[in-house]
């Protein structure tokens, strides 16, 4: 995804709940996702807004 303004929703989400929490998997427990979807989302977010610092402190 290129850098982009528009984000849907549940990246913000997934990447606040990992934030909050912890960890992907308390976050996608929160979320009713997999950990997996957590990880896809943030993803989403680093590729979207050019930044790739997130995973690594989340991942959990």
């Amino acid at each position: 995804m290129p850098p982009s303004s528009h984000l849907p929703l549940a990246t913000l989400h997934a990447f606040e709940a990992a934030a909050r929490l912890g960890s992907f998997s308390a976050a996608a427990d929160e979320l009713n996702v997999t950990a997996a979807a957590v990880s896809h989302r943030i993803k989403a977010l680093e590729e979207g807004s050019g930044c790739g610092c997130s995973s690594a402190r989340y991942a959990g």
